[in-house]
């Protein structure tokens, strides 16, 4: 039996080093085969980054001008030349075993996502630090989901063919894009949850101390979500709140918890750091 090959769609916007991690994480996997799309999106170069990875199957695609991740995730997925579809953000990890479990999950479905390690970092010298980790794992509800979102993006695995029943990822929802593709997605498909953190997110609590201008725009964008998909007035309210809210707290779900803890490091970091000394 020929095992599925893989698109990873990555867009990036000046984040060189955590593209890096990325691209190591990726080199590590224990599935093959896959290919992955980079898209820039005006941002840094990243030849440099790439170069050091040849082992990976990589296609760079420079956009001149920043369009936005959304629309940047729209070209990885137009360029991707699988059957099967990984999205992953620039700053987010994989462990090792992911892509394996995720595309076994696939046999009996036709969307699967992983929990998740929300996990923050200190800077040290360009080099990402763990300081602080939590387990991102509930019950897949689909009910629930049209009020909290426990649909983590990056390293979700699905079947290219579902574009061809929902269309491309909408911009108009911008904050919310994921949450948006993740309900079309199960209304159309076999949704699966892998109850296994094989996902490192990367979550900054500083993000959620929005200005007024930023808070406007979330509010504005989740009123077109809600609209979109009949869900009622929700509130913009702060991440780490609502997790603690009893309708969302009764859904946290065991999970397989595998990462050690360590940083993960790239070789372009090793290489410059090589480099300054």
């Amino acid at each position: 039996m020929l095992c599925p090959s893989v698109s990873v769609v990555i867009p990036t916007y000046n984040r060189p080093y955590p593209l890096a991690e990325l691209l190591e994480s990726l080199s590590r996997q224990t599935y093959k085969p896959f290919e992955v799309i980079i898209v820039n999106d005006g941002g840094v170069p990243v030849h440099d980054v790439v170069a050091l990875y040849p082992e990976l199957d990589i296609r760079l695609i420079d956009r001149r001008d920043n369009e936005g991740h959304v629309a940047a995730r729209n070209i990885g997925v137009k360029e991707a030349r699988n059957d099967l579809i990984m999205l992953c953000d620039d700053d987010d990890l994989v462990l090792p075993c992911h892509l394996e479990r995720m595309v076994t999950a696939l046999r009996d479905a036709d969307f699967a996502y992983a929990d998740a390690e929300i996990v923050q970092y200190r800077v040290e010298n360009d080099q990402r630090v763990p300081s602080a980790r939590f387990l991102f794992a509930y019950e897949y509800d689909l009910e629930a989901m049209r009020t909290f979102s426990t649909y983590v993006p990056s390293g979700s695995v699905y079947r290219k063919s579902l574009h061809d029943e929902i269309g491309c990822f909408d911009p108009t929802v911008h904050h919310y894009w994921d949450w948006d593709f993740f309900l079309r997605a199960a209304s159309v498909c076999r949704v699966t949850r892998v109850a296994a953190a094989t996902v490192l997110y990367a979550f900054s609590p500083d993000g959620d101390n929005v200005s007024r201008h930023m808070s406007d725009k979330r509010r504005h964008y989740l009123r077109r979500l809600c609209e979109k998909h009949g869900l009622g007035d929700l509130p913009v309210k702060n991440f780490w709140l609502l997790l603690d809210e009893p309708e969302v707290a009764k859904r946290r779900a065991k999970s397989e918890v595998i990462w050690d803890g360590k940083p993960i490091v790239s070789r372009f970091w090793a290489q410059k750091n090589a480099s300054d000394h």
